[in-house]
């Protein structure tokens, strides 16, 4: 539907809790900042408190609330008892404010003031989309030199776009490929090929994809500032060519410092571009500045569905990592359960460990048990093992061949790695709060720098997001992603480990000198009523080789074919020797006589 300045309907709004209907009528006239302006009656009725997050949320409309009510154009009514009632007309800057100073809480006007047969007022607009409501970054801090916030967006309700060489006439709703036409030509000799295929991205999101009612961010002075926009987009010549197209705004008065803001939203506004669809992030934004209380107070005023949760109060809930327990550290065979505890407090400061010590040790086994307590689950565990071919491609995304099933034809597609899927899945809406982990075995075993590429960065910088090299996409890591490496330090010393990996993860021995493994052999055979020799054996045989990194780790005598006749003998001549024999090549000693079974038990005589 469309219409002219006399075709606009009469709109009414339902007030919450089954209460009156309010009227009033939609002008072509617009605001200074550029929003169509709404008509409440006379006779219109509101509510008598407003919701606390109101003056944080939407500042003019509370402001105008609160001076049509000294001035006793809004005041008690004795038509609906409990409730207010206009003594006139009163004149607003857009629907959403017209809504919101009846309701008391903010409101999208476009959607809640509907005509008598049941269509919301935004289907009487021309050349603007509508569906859920997105959030939308675009900054202004520096145009040429300026702030534009702080001297004219905050001031006079604006958001602008510098588009200093395009051409007049682009209206609000334009096709992408009609945007893409124009740059190449306003643009040819002004702009890179990048340039403008970014431009272009930019123009569309502010001319055809941001609509009233959308969230609105800036930064400025280490403050995120929120509003909401209330009108179409518009161009207009100005004289320094910093604010060519326009949207009005209703800025809230008071930013947010960025330091203070949760890490998945720092993480989206980290990404280097001047205008950013936030919609993912939405959730965090709509809750900044007001408590858990306050966001429910509003949702009960909004007449919301009590069962269903506020989306603004499931976004700020924090993954949780569970302690550790004695039931669990009973059944890993840990010596003590605060062991465990340290080991889940530094997953949870720094978010990535590393596990390491020599062979059979239990460091996979400990990595795949302790993530599957933590995260709630083998669903949210992921495993990969480093080796020296791995590469960036085998572990975020590359370029691999694939078949396509219809034409059979292969062709290289963008694939996915194993650190990619498990990232898309922690940040799957409605997974944000469970931990997920990923295990990296024989960490030390790639060249790191190669397979992380710029994602080593993100190791240290969780807040912020990299442009990917493959997808162009902007990436970070999620909060509530975690990761375990294990590192044998019998192939490569602990020590070889360069200062950047050592910066970005916290590193916990798992060593037959310490426990939790130097007794862990013991505590089994006592669980399994078996005899202690294995354990002496292994003391003995660990008191033997003096370099630490190639001790013997208890998980050779964990299992059942060791117990089975001559089963002891075989691991013993098999598994354990060959490691002494490499460990010891060219130094002439003789491994059997300084290491084998029978010196062992001659020495415990």
């Amino acid at each position: 539907m469309s219409a002219t300045d006399t075709d606009y309907p009469e709109f009414r709004l339902q007030l919450p809790g089954g209460g009156p209907e309010a009227r009033g009528r939609l002008l072509t006239e617009k605001g200074t900042n550029g929003s169509q302006k709404f008509v409440v009656l006379a006779g219109s009725p509101g509510r008598q408190e407003v919701v606390p997050s109101f003056p944080i949320r939407m500042p003019s409309s509370y402001r105008l609330r609160q001076r049509l009510v000294e001035d006793e154009i809004f005041t008690e009514s004795a038509t609906w008892p409990g409730w207010l009632e206009l003594t006139q007309d009163v004149e607003c800057n857009s629907p959403s404010a017209a809504a919101e100073i009846l309701v008391g809480r903010s409101a999208n006007g476009w959607l809640e003031w509907k005509s008598t047969d049941g269509h919301p007022l935004s289907d009487y607009l021309d050349q603007v989309w509508w569906g859920p409501n997105r959030a939308w970054l675009v900054r202004g801090s520096n145009v040429s030199g300026l702030d534009l916030v702080r001297r004219l967006w905050l001031p006079e309700g604006l958001v602008t776009l510098r588009v200093r060489h395009l051409r007049q006439g682009v209206e609000q709703g334009i096709s992408k490929d009609r945007l893409r036409a124009a740059v190449e030509e306003d643009y040819a000799a002004t702009a890179t090929y990048n340039q403008k295929v970014q431009l272009v991205e930019e123009l569309h999101m502010f001319l055809s994809r941001m609509r009233p009612g959308d969230t609105m961010c800036t930064i400025s002075g280490g403050r995120l500032y929120v509003g909401k926009i209330t009108g179409g987009a518009e161009q207009v010549a100005s004289e320094d060519g910093r604010s060519d197209l326009r949207r009005p705004v209703d800025w809230a008065d008071q930013g947010h410092p960025y330091e203070d803001l949760p890490e998945a939203l720092q993480q989206k506004l980290s990404a280097q571009h001047d205008v950013i669809d936030l919609t993912s992030v939405k959730d965090l934004i709509d809750g900044l500045g007001i408590s858990d209380e306050d966001l429910i107070e509003e949702a009960e005023a909004a007449d919301r569905d009590p069962s269903v949760e506020i989306p603004a109060l499931t976004a700020r809930r924090e993954p949780e990592l569970p302690v550790p327990t004695d039931e669990l550290a009973a059944e890993l065979l840990v010596h003590d359960a605060d062991w465990l505890r340290e080991v889940r407090d530094l997953l949870w400061d720094e978010r990535q460990l590393v596990l390491y010590g020599p062979p059979g040790t239990g460091k996979t086994y400990l990595a795949l048990k302790l993530a599957e307590f933590l995260g709630g689950g083998p669903e949210q565990v992921k495993l990969v093992q480093f080796h020296p071919s791995y590469a960036y491609e085998d572990f975020f995304e590359g370029f691999r061949p694939q078949e396509d099933p219809q034409t059979r034809e292969v062709a290289f597609r963008l694939t996915a790695g194993p650190l990619r899927e498990l990232a898309d899945l922690a940040d799957r809406e409605g997974n944000r709060h469970v931990p997920h982990f990923l295990i990296i075995d024989e960490i030390n075993r790639a060249n790191l720098a190669k397979v992380f590429g710029e994602l080593y960065f993100l190791l240290e910088y969780r807040n912020k997001s990299v442009r990917l090299t493959y997808s162009g996409d902007d990436f970070a890591l999620p909060p509530n992603l975690f990761v375990i490496g294990t590192m044998n330090t019998a192939d490569r010393s602990i020590a070889l480990v360069d200062a950047a990996m050592r910066r970005r993860f916290a590193f916990v021995e798992l060593s037959p000198r310490t426990e939790p493994t130097s007794g862990l052999l013991r505590r089994w055979l006592a669980r399994e009523g078996r005899e202690s020799e294995p354990a002496d054996l292994l003391d003995v045989l660990n008191s033997r080789i003096d370099d630490a990194d190639f001790r013997i780790g208890p998980s050779y005598l964990m299992k059942k074919g060791v117990y089975r006749e001559g089963g002891l003998e075989r691991t013993w001549r098999t598994k354990i020797l060959p490691l002494l024999e490499e460990h010891h090549y060219g130094e002439g000693i003789d491994i059997e006589k300084r290491y084998g079974l029978a010196a062992l038990r001659e020495s415990l005589r």
